[in-house]
């Protein structure tokens, strides 16, 4: 019998991996809940940022966009640059894609990933099974990567949690328990600034803290991009067109470099539609650096120095880190110790064609894959470059 590939994950990526493997005729078994991770860590009422250019899962056949969707639902159509697409939307649309595509999805948990003895890789799910893959795909998406900075974390000594006094942006699924508290919001991205302002259109006052001059800045509508240059799925500019339809060059960077520009790419900036609803309704706190955070009397205070030096403690109910994700094998606890350690090593190392490999039969799709092609893979899009390369390299490799 031939083993089939695993994909670890069933968000975008995952998904997409396994329809191009199934159309490809290779056996795969697909295991997570569809669209976990935008269903539990999104808040309510959330609006994406990305336009529906750059929000259409990748397929291996015609009919499966974010558009395609609208149309079978019955609902408006989200395809220009100024059609903006509720997160609930978006949700409806990954479990729409996964009827379709991969209906045999195992809504199971991997439990663990070692290496099997007669070659391949045993996987144990909570279910009880165990299995023999010769090849798995981690499409965990965000699972476990919330960043908490070292500064924030004498706030938070058993972590980051809703019920203490500091949270991560993505423990938030309702924002209305903010309702009459104080609330500072720690950072200038996108999930910082509409988190902000969800919590105040739900009661809160809310105050963004956020490092450097005009550190909090909003991106210009679709009818104010510049004409004369190339569109992508993120705006229009060169950088961004390359960065979009050419990943693949990425990874012949120097590794400082790419680790530069997956930070710096695509960095914090508010949506062009969040602006009105932002302005005169949040407090806007610029500091040079966040020195460290404590509690005192229950309440989470932060000691924040400004541009001209002096320092002041910032206090308030609660305090979100909005504060991002990064990349951790440490938190990939169903990947074995012998796995996590082999990759530690040759990371960035050996590549498949696109994401680190710790040998012909591991592989690594979404974010973890930022730091070889860039900030694509950030992003739903990215699965148009992800997915049927990995599918074409998996059946060449492993047929």
């Amino acid at each position: 019998m031939i083993q089939p590939v695993a994909v670890v994950g069933a968000g975008p990526f995952g998904l997409s991996t396994a329809a191009h493997l199934r159309a490809r005729g290779i056996p795969v078994r697909v295991f997570g809940e569809p669209m976990v991770s935008w269903r539990d860590n999104m808040p309510a009422g959330m609006l994406l940022k990305s336009t529906p250019a750059a929000s259409s899962i990748a397929a291996p056949q015609h009919g499966h966009t974010l558009g395609d969707y609208c149309d079978a639902a019955g609902i408006r159509r989200l395809v220009t640059d100024e059609d903006i697409i509720p997160v609930e939307t978006f949700i409806s649309y990954g479990e729409w894609f996964q009827q379709r595509l991969v209906p045999d999805l195992e809504r199971v948990r991997v439990v663990s990933v070692d290496r099997s003895e007669s070659g391949g890789f045993e996987l144990k799910l909570d279910s009880g099974e165990s299995f023999t893959a010769r090849a798995v795909v981690v499409a965990s998406g965000l699972f476990g990567l919330a960043h908490l900075p070292a500064e924030l974390a004498g706030a938070a000594v058993d972590g980051p949690t809703p019920a203490g006094p500091v949270s991560h942006s993505s423990q938030h699924a309702d924002l209305s328990r903010f309702k009459d508290r104080e609330l500072i919001v720690v950072g200038a991205g996108q999930s910082a600034l509409e988190t902000a302002v969800l919590a105040a259109e739900a009661g809160a006052r809310v105050q963004v803290v956020a490092r450097g001059h005009g550190a909090v800045a909003f991106g210009a509508p679709p009818w104010r991009q510049p004409r004369l240059r190339p569109e992508s799925p993120f705006g229009r500019a060169w950088s961004l067109w390359a960065l979009s339809h050419y990943p693949h060059p990425y990874r012949y960077l120097p590794a400082a470099g790419r680790h530069f520009l997956v930070r710096r790419v695509l960095g914090p900036l508010g949506a062009w539609w969040l602006r009105d609803r932002f302005e005169g309704r949040v407090e806007v706190r610029e500091v040079d650096r966040v020195v460290r955070a404590g509690v005192i009397d229950g309440r989470p205070v932060l000691l924040a120095r400004g541009h001209d030096g002096r320092t002041a403690e910032l206090g308030a109910d609660h305090v979100i880190a909005a504060t991002g994700y990064r990349v951790d094998l440490g938190a990939m606890g169903f990947l074995g110790h012998e796995l996590r350690t082999e990759l530690g090593v040759s990371r960035g190392r050996r590549c498949w064609g696109r994401v680190p490999v710790v040998d012909p039969g591991l592989y690594f799709t979404g974010l973890p894959a930022a730091a070889s092609y860039g900030p694509v893979m950030r992003f739903v899009c990215g699965t148009e470059f992800a997915s049927p390369r990995l599918a074409r390299h998996l059946a060449a490799a492993h047929g």
